[in-house]
């Protein structure tokens, strides 16, 4: 087991490396220049020529690139232009905004999608399997923005039972995490309903069924823990992309996030919080997630662990 831990984070270094590359190139070619942003739109060329000098911009990229992971490595992603406070700080104070956002949808998306997967493929070609998968290819096609907007002209403008934005108190997260889980639901029904349709036929469910099994118990201990196995790769794909959705659900709800900041930042040109925030985003999160469901295989798939004796 410690080996199956130790391959995957060792797997997990070329993403790091390759994803936070790209992003550094992405944002280097962007237009705009930051120095200039941080002596301000009446500063004079030797004023910007000294900034550009103190900060490192007159290197080469590549050269800024290794000092930048060289300070990543010690934990120091720089300081905002804009506030001066050290991005590190910024992103982790809005850090928990986003995770329980992400988090509340993918618990959305759990009870709902995953006991709805569980009906459609045990009543199959029924009137509550064809509802369901209306409902998932609804829930597919819907951009979440709209169905945001839409959430808060009903029960915030029209109803005022919930709040439109912020979070105040935890009434503050139902809204988005609804919109956020809304998507990720249909997937989850539609992974679980085939995924669940496919072990049901096997020969040891009908064994277990022969024996006299009460149905509950044969789908729900049998069938249902098999059937999770490609469930939880969609889980863990889906609480990256919710993360990433935050994004556009925080500035739809006005959630003082890591997606807000970042899009505040994108507007000031603030090239390290910017930097900071897709780095945590594409690497720390995507990666440590994608881990954990890795590790999770190996405690559900007995196979995996056989392979690592």
């Amino acid at each position: 087991m410690h080996k199956y831990i130790f391959k995957r984070i060792l797997m997990m270094i070329p993403v790091v490396i390759g994803v936070s590359l790209l992003v550094f190139m992405v944002l280097k070619m962007t237009p705009g220049d930051p120095a200039r942003v941080v002596a301000g739109s009446e500063a004079d060329e030797a004023t910007v020529a000294q900034i550009r000098e103190e900060l490192g911009l007159n290197k080469p990229v590549l050269q800024q690139y290794v000092d930048y992971m060289a300070g990543m490595l010690h934990g120091d992603m720089g300081n905002s232009y804009t506030t001066g406070k050290p991005v590190f700080s910024e992103i982790l104070s809005r850090m928990p905004t986003t995770f329980i956002l992400a988090f509340a949808g993918v618990l959305v998306a759990v009870l709902i999608g995953i006991p709805l997967g569980i009906i459609s493929a045990t009543k199959q070609y029924s009137i509550l399997d064809n509802i369901s998968t209306l409902l998932a290819l609804t829930g597919v096609a819907m951009p979440n923005f709209w169905l945001g907007l839409m959430l808060i002209l009903v029960f915030a403008l029209q109803l005022g039972w919930l709040p439109s934005g912020g979070v105040t108190s935890w009434q503050g997260y139902i809204l988005p995490a609804v919109t956020l889980g809304v998507g990720a639901t249909a997937n989850f029904m539609r992974t679980t309903r085939s995924s669940m349709l496919e072990v049901i036929r096997q020969d040891y469910i009908r064994t277990v069924r022969a024996k006299g099994a009460n149905e509950r118990r044969v789908i729900l201990r049998h069938a249902l823990r098999n059937a999770l196995i490609p469930v939880i790769t969609v889980i863990g794909l889906q609480i990256g992309t919710l993360l990433g959705g935050a994004v556009v659900n925080e500035t739809v709800f006005s959630l003082p996030g890591v997606g807000m900041l970042m899009i505040n930042s994108i507007n000031k040109k603030d090239e390290p919080v910017v930097l900071g925030c897709l780095i945590t985003f594409a690497v720390v999160v995507f990666s440590l997630v994608n881990l954990f469901v890795d590790i999770l295989y190996a405690y559900i798939d007995p196979r995996i662990k056989s392979q690592y004796r």
